[in-house]
């Protein structure tokens, strides 16, 4: 098994918690509501949508699972992990998001993310596919955070 980890790090002038509870606590009302087109809908199917839970998210052309491992809204944690669906196949075991949401001096967010992915075998992801994968992660904090900007009474 291979495993390849990247970080990325995104400035936003919205507060963490703003973030926070938008992208990932109300994240299965919010992302069908802001991107119908892509995300038809976030289904919680097993457990509360705490710890050890597992959501599935279905998409216009297909679905992924993904199991919470942690959630913690004091600290503005998130770590989960993609089980199922688009991007595991028999060459990729499973990708580990850590996601922490702190703070700026100017009363904004800096968010930073760690993914891991996990292969099989000597399989090696190409450049060009992990930069597809980090841009489709930042167009979706870029409309979470376009959303809350639009609307400064949202998640307050």
């Amino acid at each position: 098994m291979g495993v390849v980890t990247y970080t990325d790090e995104h400035i936003s002038p919205v507060s963490p918690s703003r973030i926070f509870n938008a992208s990932i606590v109300d994240s299965h009302n919010l992302m069908p509501k802001i991107l119908p087109d892509a995300i038809k809908s976030i289904e919680i199917i097993k457990g509360d949508g705490g710890a050890g839970s597992i959501k599935q998210i279905n998409f216009a052309g297909g679905w992924v699972k993904h199991q919470i491992d942690e959630l913690d809204e004091k600290t503005l944690t998130y770590k989960y992990t993609l089980i199922e669906g688009e991007g595991i196949s028999d060459k990729i075991e499973k990708v580990s998001y850590d996601i922490k949401f702190d703070g700026s001096a100017d009363g904004g967010t800096i968010s930073k993310m760690i993914t891991t992915i996990y292969t099989c075998g000597d399989f090696e992801i190409k450049e060009e596919e992990l930069k597809a994968g980090k841009e489709k992660v930042l167009g979706l904090y870029k409309v979470v955070e376009a959303y809350l900007i639009n609307n400064p009474q949202a998640y307050v």
